[in-house]
C-alpha cells in the first residue's frame, strides 16, 4: 500500500513553517529547518572543538568547551540513512572520526576529510564479509568528508535532499564557518 504526503510551507513573521496533512512511513522526514542555530552570534568557539553529526535528524552540531555551540542542517548520501558498508554504496559512515585534512575545493568551496575508514569501520567492514552480507571482493571506501554544495544548490539542504557519495553536505556559507574554526585532529562521531 502506498502512502502519499503532502507538503505545504508557509511564511509567517519572518519564519517559514511546515504543514504535513499526511505522513509517509517510508522516510524519516526531519521538521524543517533551514537555519543555522548558535550560542553567540559574535563569539568563535571556545577551547577544545568536537562534532556530533546526527544522521535522523540531519544535523551537525558543534561543540566546545563550554558545551553546545552550533547546529548546522546537513544532508548525505542515501535515503535509508544506512551505516557504510563497501565503496559505492553512497551510505554516510557510522563511527568516531577526527578531522584529517581541510582545502579549497572547486566544486563544493570547501572540503574537510576525515580519517574513514579507521580501524573501527574496517573491523565492522570485515565482519559484515565473514556474515556474507557484501560481496568477499568489496571494498570499505575513503575519501569521506564533509563539504558544501554545488554554486547556487542550497536549496538541497533545505530540502533534505541526499545526493552525495556518502559524504555529508553543508550549505556552503556554513561549510565555509565551519573550515574557518575547526581544526585538523577534531574528533567527528557520526551517529543514526
Amino acid at each position: 500500500m502506498k502512502t502519499t504526503f503532502i507538503l505545504s510551507c508557509f511564511f509567517v513573521g519572518g519564519s517559514f513553517f511546515l504543514n504535513e496533512s499526511s505522513k509517509s512511513t517510508n522516510f524519516n522526514i526531519p521538521e524543517f529547518k533551514s537555519s543555522t542555530a548558535r550560542r553567540s552570534a559574535s563569539a568563535a568557539p571556545v577551547g577544545a572543538i568536537s562534532i556530533v553529526i546526527d544522521k535522523s535528524d540531519y544535523e551537525l552540531n558543534v561543540f566546545d568547551s563550554k558545551g553546545w555551540y552550533a547546529t548546522y542542517p546537513v544532508v548525505f548520501g542515501n535515503n535509508s540513512l544506512s551505516d557504510k558498508k563497501m565503496e559505492g554504496d553512497k551510505n554516510t559512515p557510522e563511527g568516531t572520526f577526527r578531522i584529517m585534512n581541510k582545502r579549497v575545493h572547486d566544486k563544493w568551496t570547501r572540503f574537510i576529510g576525515i580519517d574513514y575508514p579507521t580501524q573501527e569501520s574496517l573491523s565492522k567492514f570485515q565482519e559484515r564479509k565473514r556474515r556474507g552480507e557484501i560481496p568477499s571482493h568489496a571494498k570499505p571506501g575513503a575519501g569521506i568528508g564533509i563539504h558544501g554544495v554545488y554554486k547556487n544548490d542550497d536549496f538541497m539542504i533545505d530540502r533534505y535532499k541526499n545526493w552525495t557519495n556518502g559524504c555529508i553536505a553543508l550549505k556552503n556559507r556554513d561549510v565555509e564557518e565551519i573550515y574557518k574554526y575547526v581544526p585538523v585532529g577534531t574528533p567527528v562521531t557520526i551517529r543514526k
